[in-house]
């Protein structure tokens, strides 16, 4: 075992997913080291502790589970559990943790954003309940990355990461396991796998595009090799260190290839897509793209019809910037729905209290109790165990669903790369004048009210601030602005747009459509194109 002296490397604080980088930041001197050993250090030390390992496979995952196997064991870890090649998707991972009793885990993915040397990398700690480390643990985990003076690391030979079963790397042990089998075993208790290949066995079609991502094997196993799909339902599955070249991130300007086939004279039944390491999900059926908003209130209406939620649904909780379409299904189902800030961490807290059943973001994830993540392949099989008790369409469960509830028309745009100095100043603007908007017009559009949105935890009593700046207008309408914290280079300014309908005869028009006059409204507004220099989103979703 060696002791190596380092000194703090700037940028090494922690988002709401982890640290994430360009892979060359991560591959730098002492870089993934002095963040590992501030990991260790910062959640108490991983002297007799077992970890979970793994990732989404892309460039330099192999590489970096070598290192952590080796500090793990030079820091006194007790045993290493490691997906077989070094794949572990999110989800999965997390259950591993659950299922194991692990003290943690290390998840090596930087999840939608695109892999590669040119490209982004990303590692994040999870806790023994399988979820993200909480803000208190991520803070912890930064402050010792500033006065870190030395990490442990063991010399020794690279664990063999694709023969199953147990190796030693001095005195831990270190187990490779099957990827797949675990996760697959959860999916069968919660879903009737029996209705489901009934579906298939009936002619029901379907595409699944793992965009070239960890998902590929998990899809394979469980819809082609189990359910018995029809061979090449899934597209794109093997996973590569650079997806493929593309973008794995399930929205439809990115799985372009899936939207083609959806939207083609002889599409399939159902398509949906899944992200980089496996915990977001995008659906659509022939000619009906479903946002994830809408897809998780009509996940939150149809779960009972699953075999692991025939009990109904303790509660619901969201992100705030996702719509309010799962708010109308729970208050007619009678349960509490809870709105939180983004970041998969702060559904956890209400997940463990027992509080909440399913939960979901507007920026595809989607997930329930079973794990502590999003999971993208879940959402797809609840899905589809819905489909084959409803024999509905996509389409048909979506008009049934608006007619029931109404329709909240939504989109979100991306301005990416915006100079941060820009897109700050753009945020500090708004927010100095948010107390003086209402009863001000923009664009023909009357502000109802405006504020910034802070969260106190329920369970913890924890509170979180500075969590997006709303605007809500006369007639239902809301827009959001939020600075993402998901990516690596300049800040993404990601604004939301809301306008409930509740008119039978507009609940079938173009989103785009409905919500211009909201988006002109929140343009002029913000001063967004002036104060940043940007006349359009680079991404519309």
């Amino acid at each position: 075992m060696t002791l190596i002296e380092t000194t703090p490397i700037a940028g090494q604080k922690p988002g709401t997913s982890g640290l994430r980088k360009r892979t060359a930041v991560f591959m730098g001197p002492h870089f993934l080291e002095n963040y590992v050993q501030a990991t260790f250090d910062g959640t108490g030390g991983a002297a007799g502790k077992t970890y979970v390992v793994g990732g989404d496979g892309r460039y330099f995952n192999d590489r970096a589970i070598q290192v952590i196997l080796r500090m793990a064991a030079a820091n006194g870890a007790l045993r290493c559990i490691v997906g077989q090649g070094g794949i572990l998707s999110t989800p999965a991972a997390s259950n591993l943790i659950r299922k194991t009793g692990a003290d943690g885990g290390l998840i090596l993915s930087a999840s939608h954003n695109p892999g590669g040397p040119d490209a982004d990398f990303g590692l994040k700690f999870n806790g023994a309940n399988g979820g993200p480390a909480s803000e208190s643990v991520t803070a912890e985990i930064y402050a010792r990355t500033q006065d870190i003076t030395a990490y442990h690391i063991a010399e020794t030979q690279d664990v063999d990461l694709g023969a199953l079963g147990q190796q030693r790397l001095g005195d831990m042990v270190v187990e490779i396991v099957d990827p797949v089998a675990d996760y697959a075993a959860l999916m069968e208790d919660l879903f009737d796998f029996n209705a489901i290949a009934a579906l298939f066995q009936g002619g029901f079609t379907m595409r699944f595009d793992a965009m070239h991502a960890v998902t590929g094997p998990y899809a394979t196993a469980i819809l082609e090799d189990r359910l018995g799909a029809a061979k090449g339902t899934v597209m794109n599955g093997t996973p590569s260190e650079d997806f493929g070249g593309g973008h794995p991130d399930p929205n439809p300007i990115w799985a372009k290839d899936l939207m083609d086939v959806m939207y083609a004279d002889d599409a399939p039944d159902f398509g949906a897509a899944s992200d980089g390491d496996g915990d977001r999900n995008m659906i659509v059926g022939r000619g009906a793209y479903v946002t994830p908003s809408d897809s998780l209130a009509l996940l939150a209406s149809k779960a009972h019809l699953a075999p692991g939620y025939q009990g109904g649904l303790a509660g619901v909780a969201r992100s705030m910037p996702t719509s309010g379409a799962v708010d109308r299904v729970a208050e007619a189902l009678g349960i509490s729905c809870y709105e939180t800030p983004t970041g998969w961490k702060f559904f956890g807290t209400l997940l463990d209290a027992g509080k909440v059943t399913l939960c979901g973001e507007e920026s595809a994830g989607t997930g329930s109790d079973h794990v502590r993540e999003k999971d993208g392949l879940w959402a797809v099989l609840l899905w589809l165990n819905i489909l084959a008790e409803t024999k509905m369409s996509v389409a048909d469960l979506m008009a049934e669903m608006w007619g029931t509830y109404g329709r909240c028309y939504y989109t979100r745009h991306d301005y990416e790369d915006v100079e941060a100095d820009r897109a700050n100043a753009m945020f500090d603007g708004l927010r100095a004048r948010l107390g003086d908007l209402a009863g001000e017009v923009f664009a023909g559009q009357t502000v109802a009210w405006a504020d910034e949105f802070a969260y106190d935890d329920p369970v913890d009593g924890s509170h979180a601030s500075a969590q997006g700046l709303r605007v809500g207008f006369e007639g239902g309408g809301r827009a959001v602005f939020r600075l993402s914290g998901t990516g690596t280079v300049g800040a993404t300014i990601r604004l939301y747009l809301e306008q409930l309908e509740t008119n039978a005869a507009r609940l079938g028009l173009d989103p785009a459509e409905v919500l211009a006059p909201i988006n002109a409204a929140a343009l002029a507004l913000s001063d967004l194109p002036a104060v940043t220099g940007r006349d359009a989103p680079n991404v519309i979703t």
